[in-house]
């Protein structure tokens, strides 16, 4: 039946067509099928890139088109390098990122390895812990806004429950001191499942003979765990801070049903204040400076990252 199908396309390709891609090579065949994914690709990721770099030296405004565009060199770096409320940005997008990756990168582990363990209903408390993640960003905000809520929000009540404070003393989202932490919990909440499949699938890729043959050598369980499991499953933990790592860095639409930045700023991210100066300020060439800044630095920490995980999968 193919070879009837691939037949008939055969008899219906013009003679001209079928002559010249007779002549033509498998590599050049392969060529002409990958060229319109290659041609998207620029289209969409690298001219962009090149525009956002060209306006990135100028003082462009979008809400100006008919302004005089003016090359202004390095300015916008230096002015965004130079910025302090920049760099209190800065400040606190790391505070998030790496509080959810040491969170979830703990709470994940810990999840896959008792997950490992055979028992009854595995795969009910699996599938119910992974729920989290297969919700929109946007529904989960909404969800923990409510929750955060002082007067009738569940969370404050569970923690009225457990420590005895008043449910309505404070507010998670809208205390200087307590708002970071809330998007780290909603985060960590929400993504923990994802670190615990990438943990799941390195300690069920551990052949069982390793266990055996250390057990044989009269090697306990804490034993195995350190020399066995973690340093096998190590490469596996380094892929889900990697991923969980640029995603976080990038964190925008969480944050924004949350807390919207705020109080203040001090939940304001990177992302945020990039949308802002983009978008609110209409300073589009400062913007586009603060978007290759951000660019190089998640490129430049990811590429050494990637080696060291390159390193530690050689061992």
């Amino acid at each position: 039946m193919l070879q009837s199908s691939v037949d008939r396309v055969a008899e219906a390709t013009p003679h001209a067509i079928a002559r010249r891609m007779h002549g033509l090579s498998d590599r050049a065949l392969a060529w002409l099928f990958v060229a319109p994914s290659i041609v998207l690709l620029l289209a969409v990721n690298i001219f962009p890139l090149i525009w956002t770099i060209r306006l990135s030296f100028t003082n462009f405004r979008v809400n100006r088109p008919n302004a005089e565009v003016e090359f202004i060199g390095l300015k916008n770096y230096l002015n965004i390098l130079s910025d302090r409320d920049i760099w209190l940005t800065m400040q606190a997008t790391a505070h998030f990122l790496i509080w959810t990756i040491v969170l979830q990168v703990l709470i994940g582990f810990a999840l896959a390895f008792l997950i490992n363990k055979k028992f009854r209903g595995n795969d009910l408390w699996t599938t119910i812990i992974v729920l989290p993640m297969m919700l929109s960003p946007a529904v989960v905000g909404n969800f923990w806004t409510f929750l955060y809520q002082p007067q009738i929000g569940l969370f404050n009540y569970a923690v009225g429950f457990l420590t005895g404070a008043d449910p309505s003393s404070f507010s998670m989202i809208g205390d200087v001191s307590l708002a970071p932490w809330a998007i780290i919990i909603v985060d960590t909440w929400m993504w923990t499942p994802f670190v615990m499949l990438i943990c799941l699938a390195g300690l069920r890729s551990i052949p069982a003979s390793i266990y055996e043959a250390a057990e044989c050598d009269r090697a306990s369980k804490w034993r195995q765990f350190w020399t066995i499991t973690i340093p096998l499953v190590l490469p596996f933990l380094m892929l889900a801070v990697l991923f969980r790592g640029i995603e976080n860095f990038k964190m925008f639409d969480l944050v924004v049903q949350l807390t919207g930045g705020g109080p203040g700023s001090v939940t304001e991210l990177t992302s945020i204040n990039l949308k802002r100066e983009a978008f609110e300020k209409w300073r589009t060439g400062y913007a586009s400076a603060y978007a290759v800044i951000l660019f190089v630095t998640v490129f430049g920490l990811a590429s050494i990252y990637v080696k060291a995980l390159n390193k530690v999968k050689q061992r």
